[in-house]
């Protein structure tokens, strides 16, 4: 099996064209260098180099395809120690993000990565748009790596989330809408009407938004239409399928024909989390999800054990 050793012995014959100066520069024996040679070319079955003591070393038609694949390969090895390094630091590697709409929207993904990239320039960063309940099997399948999610009250075993950004909340709804004449809508204004809301099962999406906007106007809400995400749920508003309430930064979503109107008298926190595994072994997905925390000073939510 031929060696990295056997492949620089050989580069630096090539180099030099004389075995005495190679094994100088090498610092190693010159008969060691030579048996090296010959175990090579015995590996490879081919005499790669022409020897005659009164004349220089030169290369055989085979030496000379060989020389050209040696330092290919020298070079690969190389990139891979500097890689190897550097992935040990945090420093190379791949951290596969995935993110909720409002994690754009709001801003939170783009500092996160402008942070990052200032001192891990060389971590190539995938980003994929994932809403919550696909992030946490992500998280746990190993699918992605960090997860910038809509918190539950529990989450799977082994993963941990913390608050980054709270919101207030908003309601969108067409621009010819009756509630959209006013600056502002008050809950009870809100009795009648027939909401849109990212909803996946009874204990995730925002259903528990709408049953305390319900409780705060003593009514219950009508969820006329079932969705994956705010955007499709905006999408819908703008078109007069009712009225979907948002986090206040999906207002930065340009949807033609939509508004945006504060609730007057409904306070309720609309949380984004960063989520990742405890267990974390990549050293760059760690540097990540350290340098992004830094940049918040949010609550951490436990986990399961």
């Amino acid at each position: 099996m031929i060696d990295a050793r056997q492949l620089r012995y050989f580069v630096a014959v090539v180099e030099d064209l004389h075995f005495a100066k190679a094994a100088d520069r090498l610092d190693v024996a010159q008969s060691a260098l030579s048996a090296q040679i010959q175990r090579l070319e015995q590996e490879i079955g081919v005499r790669l180099l022409n020897r005659n003591k009164r004349q220089p070393v030169t290369l055989t038609d085979a030496g000379r395809l060989f020389h050209a694949e040696a330092v290919a390969a020298l070079r690969h090895i190389e990139r891979a120690d500097q890689v190897g390094r550097l992935a040990a630091r945090g420093l190379a590697g791949v951290v596969r993000i995935g993110s909720v709409a409002s994690g754009v929207s709001s801003g939170v993904l783009s500092r996160m990565l402008h942070q990052f990239r200032i001192s891990h320039g060389d971590v190539r960063i995938e980003v994929v748009a994932m809403e919550t309940p696909r992030q946490f099997e992500a998280l746990v399948s190993g699918e992605i790596d960090v997860g910038i999610v809509r918190p539950w009250r529990q989450h799977p075993a082994g993963i941990v989330a913390t608050i980054v950004q709270t919101e207030c909340l908003l309601v969108a709804m067409a621009e010819d809408h009756a509630l959209a004449e006013s600056g502002h809508v008050s809950v009870r204004d809100l009795k009648d009407q027939r909401f849109i809301a990212p909803h996946f099962d009874d204990d995730t999406g925002f259903s528990e938004v709408l049953t305390a906007l319900g409780v705060a106007g003593g009514f219950v809400p009508f969820l006329e239409h079932r969705v994956h995400d705010f955007i499709a749920a905006i999408s819908l508003a703008s078109a007069g399928y009712g009225v979907v309430v948002v986090p206040e930064s999906m207002r930065n979503f340009t949807q033609p024909g939509i508004c945006y109107r504060p609730i007057a008298d409904f306070e309720y926190p609309c949380h984004l989390a960063l989520a990742s595994r405890r267990r974390e072994l990549s050293p760059a997905v760690r540097a990540f999800v350290k340098e992004s925390l830094a940049l918040f000073t949010g609550r951490v939510l436990s986990d399961p054990a």
